[in-house]
């Protein structure tokens, strides 16, 4: 398996033959490149890259789980990521076209300091976005854009038209994750479902022994990322998956609080909380009330 490393734009540029046009931006059409493309290899990312393949060719995944996908689809990696890259069929090259920037390019820039809300960079496993053809259109007009720049000599315009085209575009794949996670609704109210019932089961069995249920921990069950599984559950419940454990806890220490044969230290062990004032101020912060004065209530 060949390793690759992407750091910098002239590394992305020169494995793929082409002039740089500029040193921290370029756009790769795969198909007119002229390399040889391995058959595996394992590519890790200090760039941002967002790739668009079009057609069937290559199989991708994150450490031991592929994507659900090979056509017509998006993914995205930050850097820091690595991702195995597998050849199929006759060899040809998929018709597959990708951005790269480098993380200095926004310094300095509102998307630079709000690349934080773009969470598919973070997104792994099945987790890729599927488009219809319209929005592929889209998608590769703002590529154009960026393109067309990239080959119009550098002024003091350059920069500022292009890092809006790369937020526009950024801006696009938030639109269109969330309509994949509104025609996925029926996946997603199964893993809701899953994730209810798994956050039953911890609260129950497994809090006391190993501590307050954490998102990544349902993620992880449910083989999604943190991000993906959170927006999901915005997505399908109107609650972050955060709200939801939260709901859970205070409904289970509601229960427990009504049996007087627990006290209260007890009740905040047996759902996890090391420390028993933590439990107070979690159980104060959303009822009004202390646990000894709601259990006085009653």
């Amino acid at each position: 398996m060949e390793e690759i490393r992407f750091d910098t734009i002239e590394q992305v540029n020169d494995y793929y033959g082409i002039t740089t046009l500029h040193p921290l931006v370029t756009v790769i059409h795969l198909e007119r490149m002229d390399y040889t493309a391995p058959v595996k290899a394992q590519i890790r990312y200090g760039l941002y890259a967002i790739w668009l393949k079009e057609t069937k060719g290559c199989n991708l995944s994150y450490g031991r789980t592929p994507y659900d996908f090979d056509e017509q689809t998006v993914t995205s990696f930050e850097p820091g990521q690595t991702v195995k890259v597998e050849m199929t069929g006759s060899g040809i090259r998929p018709k597959c076209v990708g951005l790269f920037f480098h993380p200095d390019f926004l310094n300095r820039t509102n998307l630079g300091r709000n690349l934080c809300r773009y969470e598919f960079f973070s997104y792994s496993s099945t987790e890729a976005l599927h488009l219809s053809e319209n929005e592929v259109v889209v998608f590769k007009q703002v590529l154009d854009m960026i393109e067309l720049e990239l080959k119009h000599p550098i002024d003091n315009h350059t920069r500022e038209l292009i890092v809006s085209n790369i937020e526009l575009l950024l801006n696009y794949c938030l639109r269109f994750y969330d309509r994949q996670f509104i025609t996925r609704e029926e996946i997603n109210h199964s893993v809701v479902k899953q994730f209810d019932l798994l956050l039953r089961e911890y609260i129950k069995d497994k809090a006391s022994i190993q501590g307050l249920p954490t998102v990544k921990y349902f993620a992880d069950k449910c083989c999604l990322s943190t991000g993906y599984f959170g927006q999901l559950v915005k997505t399908e419940t109107g609650r972050t998956a955060k709200d939801f454990i939260n709901d859970h806890l205070l409904a289970a220490a509601k229960e427990q609080l009504n049996d007087e044969s627990l006290s209260v230290t007890q009740v905040a062990e047996n759902l996890g909380f090391e420390y028993l004032q933590h439990f107070v101020r979690f159980f104060k912060q959303r009822t009004g009330m202390t646990p000894k004065e709601y259990r006085n209530a009653g």
